[in-house]
């Protein structure tokens, strides 16, 4: 491990990607934790994953990256410099996965504070998976040893996902959680074959489909076939149902990549991006063909049925990580 900077109390994390993206840096912000031994470590990020880390993990207060103190470090005026100051100088040492390839805006950040400040790229090159990359970035020797349940759903979430669970009417102790969507289309298998799917394995499982703000239109896809649908769920509450299930399917998607870090087991679809390099961190069984529809549904169901029939032990879910 690097050498360790003078004590810290508060350690600020930088970090502008999306769910999947801190999911897989999860391992760093670990690492970072164990460095500064004792110390408050807070994410600066998009404001719904500031909240979903804050009090689930090692991460115990967010920030959000849309804050006007950000903005302020790529403008001149000595007033904004003067409100950039008053916020970042209050850390103790930052790390920044943001613009750092950006001359203007490393000087600001570093005029903006008294502590070190180090530099680090936004999905980093590099052989292997790209969470090993995020810890070679910050200079971690030793390889990423397979952490899991890095994010843990808080007793709220659970009250929250039991909530959602029983309005549509799904059986707890067969849950199969299905999440259709993802950022890209082609990234997604189609609709169809998530019913075809799930209508296969009703004698065996209870499915229900999972869906986020931007998947609006396969709500009455689903609910026409017969299927139940939860949206527009915190992520903090699609974790706890993640946890609670028995297995989960899914894209290669934000949301897959959190039900794995929270410890669910499931198996997730790829197309054309490469599972070597992004594969969800945890216990999952990867597909992959390109194009993602040519992924048959009896390949699918078989795999989700080998994961049913295998012995699972679900952890209770506690107030917080380790609280």
């Amino acid at each position: 491990m690097p050498g360790i900077d003078a004590v810290a109390e508060r350690v600020l994390v930088i970090f502008p990607g999306a769910l999947g993206d801190l999911m897989c840096a999860m391992p760093a912000l670990a690492a970072i934790s164990r460095r500064h031994a004792g110390a408050s470590i807070e994410l600066m990020a998009r404001n719904e994953l500031a909240r979903l880390a804050a009090g689930r993990s090692i991460v115990a207060r967010g920030h959000s990256i849309d804050m006007r103190e950000v903005s302020a470090l790529f403008e001149e005026s000595s007033r904004e410099s003067s409100r950039s100051r008053e916020f970042f100088s209050q850390f103790d040492r930052i790390y920044s996965f943001f613009a750092a390839d950006d001359a203007a805006f490393r000087a600001a950040l570093i005029a903006s504070t008294n502590g070190p400040v180090s530099f680090h790229p936004f999905r980093p090159d590099g052989a292997g998976h790209v969470a090993e990359a995020y810890l070679r970035s910050i200079g971690e020797a030793n390889p990423w040893l397979g952490e899991s349940k890095l994010i843990q759903p808080t007793l709220s979430d659970l009250a929250d996902a039991k909530a959602a669970l029983r309005s549509s009417g799904c059986d707890v102790a067969k849950l199969m959680v299905i999440f259709p969507g993802s950022g890209s289309p082609k990234k997604n298998w189609p609709a169809r074959n998530f019913i075809r799917l799930a209508v296969k394995l009703s004698n065996c499982a209870s499915p229900v489909a999972v869906l986020g703000p931007a998947e609006e239109d396969l709500v009455v896809v689903f609910r026409k076939a017969g299927l139940p649908v939860i949206k527009d769920l915190e992520l903090g509450a699609v974790a706890a149902i993640a946890r609670m299930a028995s297995c989960f399917v899914g894209n290669d998607s934000g949301v897959s990549h959190l039900a794995a870090t929270v410890g669910a087991r499931g198996v997730v679809l790829f197309g054309p991006t490469d599972p070597a390099r992004w594969r969800p961190l945890g216990q999952v069984a990867i597909i992959r063909e390109e194009p993602i529809e040519t992924i048959e549904p009896a390949k699918v169901e078989a795999s989700v049925r080998l994961l049913l029939k295998a012995p699972w032990r679900r952890e209770p879910i506690h107030n917080g990580r380790g609280k």
